[in-house]
């Protein structure tokens, strides 16, 4: 922690400014090539701004850094070189003025109220406006877990649980109209979640592609471990060649399948009740 860049600038600050120790490592490897260039840079909850400077110390002179607060009083901040805007992350009337008020965005760090409505709000309204290389941050992630910040149904880990599912759809074999492309990619830390836009990579269309012709490729043998799993494989294979018999390929086919992940899921018991006790020992 203490060799870490971020750290050194937190130090570093003129005002008091508050971070858990497990964060410093994370804002190196996420933010670290971001230092010395032209960004725009916006922290939500700023509090008494040590932060603030913090962020102007770290990613230096020539980054535009904006904060916003509910408090009034954060206006303040001015006075000290910084942006600063009061309003309600929960509403997206707010941001919406906002956007339009900032333009693009290059990396967001949200430490506002960290209840679930002002995180997936934040998220959510934001996303539109990160420019293409660029991060929106959600810290306390673990608020998720914890009593007073909201439903845990709805929590923002649970939100985020989602738009795994959602960009993975964007495969091509997979319901399309379930996908999301508005984030390359999801990447889970200690308390933090940081989604990655990246426009041109997201708008890829998700495709097979093939080097060489499939003559003379090896067996599949993702079914060989289990004899009668295996064996119905090759009926089903079998069965392929006959036009006349309509629905029996795919019918073994959705047999072979059922008892594959049931096979699977008996094994996968097993594995992680031997792990679980030999964790406890």
């Amino acid at each position: 922690m203490e060799k870490t860049q971020s750290y050194k600038s937190f130090m570093r600050s003129p005002k008091r400014s508050i971070k858990h120790s497990t964060y410093f490592d994370t804002y190196d490897f996420l933010f670290s090539k971001y230092r010395n260039r032209r960004i725009t840079f916006v922290e939500v909850g700023v509090l008494g701004g040590g932060s603030l400077h913090m962020w102007r110390d770290f990613f230096g002179e020539t980054s535009r850094i904006i904060g916003i607060d509910f408090n009034p009083d954060a206006k303040n901040l001015e006075q000290d070189g910084f942006e600063i805007f009061i309003g309600n992350q929960a509403d997206p009337q707010f941001w919406k003025n906002f956007k339009k008020e900032v333009g693009m965005i290059d990396v967001v760090l949200d430490d506002g109220g960290h209840t679930y409505e002002q995180q997936i709000v934040t998220m959510e309204c934001l996303l539109e406006n990160i420019s293409d290389g660029g991060l929106l941050v959600i810290e306390d992630t673990h608020t998720s877990y914890m009593n007073g910040f909201g439903f845990k149904s709805t929590s923002f880990i649970n939100h985020s649980k989602n738009l795994i599912d959602m960009v993975n759809n964007r495969f091509s074999l997979l319901e399309q109209n379930a996908a999301d492309y508005r984030i390359w990619s999801i990447e889970f830390f200690e308390s933090l979640v940081a989604f990655k836009v990246n426009r041109p990579f997201t708008s890829c269309i998700s495709a097979l592609v093939e080097n060489h012709s499939p003559e003379g490729e090896p067996s599949d043998f993702r079914y060989e471990a289990t004899p009668s799993i295996s064996t119905l494989y090759q009926i089903a294979h079998f069965f392929r060649i006959f036009k006349n018999l309509p629905g029996a390929y795919k019918t073994l086919e959705k047999v072979r399948d059922l008892l594959s992940a049931y096979h699977g899921w008996i094994n996968l018991r097993k594995f992680l009740s031997r792990e679980k006790k030999r964790d406890r020992h």
